[in-house]
């Protein structure tokens, strides 16, 4: 099913109500061992169903300045500031459900276009100087190779966390061929990341060598020093790919790809728990290569069709054929094959068979249990 890209069309798509923070909402106060909460105008809210929908958003007790929507169909239900100062937020659960299913939706589109992108980010790394181009194509690059997350420049002055685009000449080393990020990530984690690049070297070496503290600048017709931004990055992205493509598909699209690959190497199962440590296991690689937790991989970087079909079988066909996409790795072709036809029985030429679960019968196999996280 296809949903909408734009945020109040997804809201209403989903039931909700696109609100932004900031306006009149419910606050809280310390009332003894808990809260009591008071509504828009300072009275004490009493009655019993919404006192349940507050308590379910589950707001940390050390949140502070926190603000709660007073409609319960709210797309955020809630903001606050935690313990060191950052903005945090709830979100309705429809909201995250069907902002998910967006962007798992368009993995099969991303994957069509990534040829293309990586083919005319290489011809944008060959321009001549250092013109806006070439510092995105230098991004592009980096986020395909290293997967850092994007990065925001509110969130790099309110929360001093830094992503790609926000980074500073002091958070790169360059020796040789590597290239080696240190710098403090989302929710305070610190990351060392090194990407092996000969020619991502010496470009993010002359970036280094312009002035001012921020990475990535380009030199305008001037020859004076500009900034990018994430906005600056997803823009070009939806031009280079045709579609509405943003940073944040790279860590998708790779936490899938990685999925399926280790799921494909940890082969056949003889138990449902056999099956669910396998689970396990896979997406605890892809949450240690993208920097997530466990819960937050499986739910928002590891396409439902991939952790299905390892369930039902299908995904440990190994001889299917392959169909050619230049531009793509062998692993990233066979993730584009299997989703383009998870739905249809069908992986390539090859008809689905049980082959991971060879003991469990087809009805057991098609109603495990859920896996805990």
């Amino acid at each position: 099913m296809e949903t909408p890209d734009d945020p109040a069309t997804a809201a209403r798509a989903a039931g909700l109500r696109y609100t932004p923070d900031g306006g009149r909402g419910i606050s809280r106060r310390r009332a003894g061992k808990g809260w009591s909460y008071l509504d828009p105008e300072g009275a004490l809210i009493r009655d019993r169903e919404d006192l349940r929908r507050i308590r379910a958003i589950a707001i940390p007790p050390a949140w502070t300045d926190v603000w709660i929507n007073p409609s319960p169909r709210g797309h955020i239900q809630a903001t606050g500031r935690d313990a060191r100062g950052r903005k945090q937020y709830r979100y309705h659960p429809k909201w995250r459900a069907t902002r998910n299913e967006t962007k798992f939706s368009r993995m099969i589109a991303f994957g069509e276009a990534l040829p293309a992108v990586r083919e005319r980010v290489a011809a944008d790394l060959s321009r001549p100087g250092l013109p806006r181009e070439k510092t995105l194509a230098i991004v592009v690059r980096l986020l395909d190779e290293s997967l850092i997350r994007v990065g925001n420049a509110t969130y790099a002055r309110e929360n001093d966390s830094y992503g790609l685009t926000t980074l500073r000449d002091d958070h790169v080393d360059v020796s040789g061929a590597t290239v080696r990020f240190s710098f403090r990530g989302k929710s305070g984690k610190s990351h060392d990341i090194d990407v092996r690049d000969p020619r991502m070297a010496r470009l993010v070496k002359r970036l280094q060598d312009l002035p001012g503290q921020d990475l990535f600048q380009y030199l305008n017709g001037d020859g004076e020093p500009q900034t990018i931004d994430s906005e600056d990055v997803n823009t070009y992205l939806g031009e280079i790919g045709g579609e509405e493509f943003t940073a944040k598909d790279f860590r998708t699209w790779a936490g899938t790809v990685l999925a399926a690959r280790e799921l494909r190497e940890l082969g056949p199962f003889e138990t449902q728990t056999a099956m669910k440590a396998n689970i396990i296991a896979a997406i605890d690689t892809v949450a240690a290569r993208l920097g997530n937790t466990r819960a937050v991989s499986r739910s928002s970087y590891v396409h439902p069709a991939i952790l299905l079909g390892y369930e039902d079988g299908a995904l440990c066909l190994f001889d299917c054929p392959r169909k050619g996409h230049p531009g793509l790795d062998e692993d990233e072709q066979w993730a584009m094959e299997f989703l383009r036809n998870a739905g249809d029985g069908v992986i390539g030429n090859c008809t689905v068979s049980p082959a991971c679960s060879p003991s469990l019968t087809e009805s057991e196999s098609r109603s495990q249990l859920p896996i805990t996280l």
